[in-house]
């Protein structure tokens, strides 16, 4: 498969990452024509959501250790992202 034309769903978070930050990179440089650049922003978007809705799905994974008055673990709660 040639680069950049890996399915995006069967990428890992890892490789979509890398990916990502490849087209930035050729955008960034300027030197990417113009209907390539259009083609590049697309993926980029693409490869962002998809890094963002794995981001999303492991936040709501997060569990975060709920502990009695005696500071002994009692259980665990969803993590809201407050300490």
């Amino acid at each position: 498969m040639a680069e950049g034309t890996e399915k995006i769903a069967e990428m890992t978070f890892e490789q979509a990452l890398s990916a990502l930050e490849g087209v930035v990179r050729k955008l960034e440089s300027g030197e990417v024509p113009l209907d390539e650049s259009v083609d590049l922003y697309a993926r980029g978007e693409e490869l962002r959501k998809a890094c963002q809705a794995r981001l999303d799905a492991a936040q709501a994974r997060i569990d975060k250790i709920v502990t009695g008055p005696d500071g002994k673990p009692t259980g665990t709660a969803p993590f809201d992202g407050e300490s």
